[in-house]
């Protein structure tokens, strides 16, 4: 379930950086985890649906703008809540039927991420992206530890005070909120995100009120940039043309003076 959202808690882009940054530098799981970590910051993913993407749901060009088409996710039911016995089951997007798909654009980035990642790791036999090293779903504990040291590692100590990230569902606060101050329509926030655009007011009326400043800003500034176009420009507007003078108005040749009144309401009309 999405968190309130505390602005003051949700990293910046430089900040996500050197959290990532972090990540990667890790020994053991850190690499592994580096894109994991992306894809829930660039594609605003949850990290049930980060465990379950698989490689057919992804189209990574080698430049540009790719997509990834999330189906569900994974999440850890235990053994005695689960339909079969199993720790893990699939479930379907969040309040959406299990046919439901949501496709989500993806920076250059976050594309050279992935390839990176699978020509490095490879995918398991499912098409899973990622996978612990037993070759299994990845586990939420394991990358709560992975993110608590990459915090260690990469943040000051004021960050830390001020609970930045405390754990990695920020990233996806982190990067829904940077689509919403950059000026992204809050509609389509909402569908990349995969929440009602209710959820979206409610959680980012902060960030959204930004937003609606700056919108506010660009229409003001609009508004004065044709006040204070040139008087000429209103002026040709309301130029008289030659057919709106009544004595140079011709019908079939002749001066309307010379035509019968209907004739020359006819020609004007």
């Amino acid at each position: 379930m999405d968190d309130e959202v505390d602005p003051d808690c949700v990293p910046n882009p430089v900040q996500v950086r050197r959290l990532l940054g972090a990540v990667r530098q890790l020994p053991g799981r850190g690499p592994h985890l580096y894109a994991f970590f992306g894809c829930m910051y660039y594609a605003g993913m949850r990290p049930a649906e980060v465990i379950n993407l698989r490689k057919s749901q992804c189209r990574l060009p080698r430049t540009g703008w790719g997509l990834l088409n999330l189906k569900g996710g994974i999440v850890t039911a235990g053994k005695e809540w689960s339909d079969d016995g199993a720790v893990h089951e699939t479930h379907s997007l969040k309040r959406r039927s299990a046919k439901t798909t949501r496709p989500v654009p993806i920076p250059p980035v976050l594309v050279r991420m992935l390839i990176e990642h699978i020509a490095r790791f490879g995918v398991t036999a499912d098409g899973r992206i990622f996978q612990n090293a037993a070759g299994n779903y990845i586990d939420a504990a394991a990358y709560g530890i992975t993110w608590g040291r990459a915090r260690e590692a990469a943040l000051a100590m004021d960050e830390h005070v001020l609970n930045l990230a405390k754990r990695p569902y920020g990233l996806r606060h982190a990067g829904i909120s940077f689509w919403l101050a950059s000026g992204v329509d809050p509609a389509e926030c909402a569908r990349r995100a995969g929440q009602s655009i209710q959820v979206l007011f409610r959680y980012y009326a902060k960030f959204l009120a930004g937003t609606r400043d700056r919108a506010n800003q660009l229409i003001e500034d609009s508004m004065n940039r044709w006040e204070e176009s040139p008087a000429s420009d209103e002026a040709e507007l309301s130029v008289s043309w030659p057919g709106n003078t009544p004595d140079q108005l011709v019908s079939g040749g002749m001066a309307v003076g010379q035509s019968r009144s209907k004739e020359a309401f006819r020609l004007v009309a």
